[in-house]
């Protein structure tokens, strides 16, 4: 490597007319240590020489830690459109360069911090496309490189905060500078440099179609952005929601999630970015939760990418990402109930609106395409919590709008498959709870009964039809202390659904009872399905101990052969067997003394 002095003459002497000679010198001597600032006055001197070579120079630079100036220098001063294409290149090359280093190893290490410098510079680029040159379609050059960043995006804050810069300075709208935050990323002023006028006024084409076009190819990519920020960071929106809106069930000394928020640093950095990312949407005119914006975003062709692919297209060709437009609505219920934000009031209800949104994201049956709705809902965990949000923030205001031909039982099983997908437990009790209020608040006992025969048939997660036997015995102490005649206050309801509350373990050994419990030994299914089988044991223990008038004639008998005394003698031998930890021991016990203690006769 060449000294620092020999670089320097090099660099400031030699010839430059000819340009392709002088960038194999700038080759040869660019990784010289401390050589960036000289090149960088270079640059800056020579406007004519930095247009002709600035396109070079981006591949050239963008591995030299330190080139940042230079590179900002290449986006002021070199041609606009060829350097775009060059950033665009490197932009690929580096997002590439990620996803096939898995390991994240020292090489790639400092990819990030590249990307964002293209990002930057794209800012710079698109804001001189639009003034400078005489571009008929600057809405393509504007599409290619969103595209370019959406590619090229890593949810992480710091580039989150890039990508923030970037829009505010092409969205042509100008928003006041904020209060500082105690953080060590400044996400309420985005540019951490101090450097105000990236957040300034963008430029914005004459041409009123192309204004138009470059608005909505912005409020796309945001979306996109904020959907894909979201998928990875999570909110637990509907975790706080609850919190919110029942705080008489907060364990007293517990730490709410709404308190971590408060106080964590990271949590609270999460918080901020997504407001500032809902704040530049409400910028470029996305302000409105009316009928005909939910039903716009809901009937969009379904295969279609938000941002178009196209050498020529229109505004029906660009759409808002589905995923970050339920984020949106999500962050405007989830703000104003637990900041007290002022936002868009909801023009929707939970028929058929959310309903439509719940299917079209899930791909169940009915909707108009087939999916895998728990690898769905695992590979977008953030749409999840935040269609949930919706559902608890539209129930909340009684927006439900339910009519007689509503398919409510559809309904509900679209929150359980949330409740039994997530990857997130806390949103899992949030969907549990939800389906709980949901069922529950149905005034139709039929229907009420409908949904829980289906659960408990379905018996698709063994959690799951815990809690559904719970709602089933919360049904009928209702009726119970309310004095209610409905078909929870008779026995019809115990003969309905007895084959799924006391299953025959007689059958341990035939195939059909293997393939529904998925082994016939009794120490594997006490291991995966021991909440049910203490759930339907606590009920039994409810109905024969309690509410005896429930009980249908020759239930008891059946019971005792078919339920406890096969589990009993399974449950004696699996605790002499003794190959269980001091905890699963008292499980054990417990479930056996239960079983014990049912007054059948």
């Amino acid at each position: 490597m060449p000294e620092l002095s020999e670089s320097i003459e090099a660099i400031e002497k030699a010839p430059k007319e000819d340009r392709f000679t002088y960038l194999t010198i700038l080759q040869y001597h660019a990784s010289t240590p401390g050589i960036l600032p000289t090149l960088n006055e270079v640059l800056e001197k020579d406007a004519d020489l930095t247009k002709e070579i600035g396109w070079d120079l981006v591949e050239m630079l963008i591995p030299i830690e330190g080139s940042e100036e230079c590179l900002k220098t290449v986006a002021k001063m070199g041609n606009p459109l060829e350097v775009i294409i060059k950033v665009m290149e490197a932009m690929r090359a580096l997002a590439r360069q990620w996803e096939e280093d898995s390991d994240s190893t020292s090489e790639s290490g400092d990819i990030p911090s590249r990307i964002i410098i293209l990002i930057d510079m794209i800012a710079t680029l698109q804001r001189r496309i639009i003034t400078e040159e005489k571009v008929k379609y600057p809405s393509r050059f504007l599409a290619e490189s969103l595209i370019s960043v959406l590619e090229a995006y890593l949810p992480m804050p710091e580039m989150t905060t890039a990508v923030i810069n970037l829009v505010r300075s092409l969205s042509g709208r100008v928003r006041p500078s904020l209060p500082p935050r105690a953080s060590s990323i400044d996400v309420l002023n985005p540019d951490e440099h101090g450097d105000f006028s990236k957040n300034a006024l963008g430029p914005e084409s004459k041409d009123p179609k192309q204004k138009s076009l470059n608005r909505k190819l912005l409020q796309s990519f945001t979306t996109c952005i904020l959907q894909r920020y979201v998928n990875v960071h999570e909110m637990q929106w509907s975790v706080r929601l609850l919190e919110a809106y029942y705080p008489e069930k907060i364990v007293p000394g517990k730490v709410t999630t709404t308190q971590s928020f408060r106080e964590d640093e990271t949590l609270q950095k999460r918080d901020a970015v997504v407001g500032q990312l809902v704040a530049v949407l409400r910028d470029l005119g996305l302000h409105d939760c009316s009928t005909d914006f939910v039903r716009d975003v809901l009937c969009q062709p379904v295969a279609t990418e938000p941002l178009p692919k196209l050498d020529t297209f229109d505004l029906d060709d660009i759409h808002l990402s589905q995923g970050g437009t339920a984020c949106l609505i999500a962050y405007w219920f989830f703000s104003t109930d637990v900041f007290g934000a002022d936002n868009p009031k909801p023009e929707m209800n939970i028929f058929p609106e959310h309903f439509d949104m719940m299917r079209l994201f899930l791909g169940v049956p009915e909707s108009n395409h087939e999916s895998d709705p728990g690898a769905e809902i695992r590979r977008n965990p953030g749409i999840a919590d935040a269609l949930l949000a919706i559902g608890l923030g539209l129930h909340h205001r009684g927006l439900v709008a339910a009519t007689e031909d509503t398919n409510r039982l559809f309904y509900h099983h679209c929150v359980t498959l949330l409740a039994v997908f997530h990857p997130s437990m806390h949103v899992q009790n949030a969907a549990m709870r939800f389906a709980g209020t949901l069922l529950h608040s149905n005034p139709d006992d039929e229907s009420r009964l409908d949904i829980l025969e289906d659960l408990l048939g379905a018996f698709v997660d063994p959690t799951l039809t815990a809690y559904t036997i719970k709602w089933l015995q919360e049904e009928i102490i209702t009726a119970h202390n309310h004095k209610v005649s409905n078909l929870f206050s008779t026995s019809e309801v115990i003969e309905r659904l007895r084959e799924y509350l006391f299953p025959d373990f007689t059958k341990m050994n035939g195939e059909d009872f293997v393939k529904n419990w998925g082994s016939n030994d009794f120490k594997e299914i006490w291991v995966r399905h021991q909440m049910f089988l203490h759930q339907a044991a606590n009920f039994a223990y409810f109905l024969f101990n309690g509410h005896k008038d429930l009980v249908p004639v020759g239930l008891g008998a059946l019971v005792e052969q078919q339920f406890t005394e096969p589990l009993t003698t399974a449950g004696k031998k699996l605790r002499e067997d003794g190959n269980m930890d001091e905890y699963g021991q008292l499980q054990l016990d417990v479930f056996i003394d239960r079983l014990e203690s049912l007054d059948i006769h």
